[in-house]
């Protein structure tokens, strides 16, 4: 492994590291705020682009955006498991 790889690995590991400890945070919530995130997050699930074909974008002008898109997308789904499975650890990758 390079260095490059091993530092993608690295910063994947700690991604995924504050991506399990939000998702927690956020499963320990109360309700109403559990609720009011998942719709934030759900909002921004998709980029605010006006775009509906995603073909239509240059992938590399536009990496930072869909990376976050992305992120919220996984992290609203780690808190729909967590409230599905009500207090069992969040597990996402």
């Amino acid at each position: 492994m390079d260095r490059l790889e091993a530092r993608l690995d690295a910063l994947e590991g700690r991604l995924i590291a504050h991506r399990r400890l939000l998702a927690q945070l956020l499963a320990l919530s109360p309700p109403g705020l559990r609720a009011a995130l998942l719709e934030w997050l759900e909002d921004r699930e998709i980029m605010p682009d006006g775009q509906e074909d995603p073909g239509a974008l240059d992938p590399e002008g536009a990496a930072l955006e869909l990376a976050l898109s992305d992120e919220m997308r996984l992290i609203h789904g780690a808190l729909t498991t967590a409230q599905e499975t009500s207090g069992q650890e969040t597990k996402t990758y």
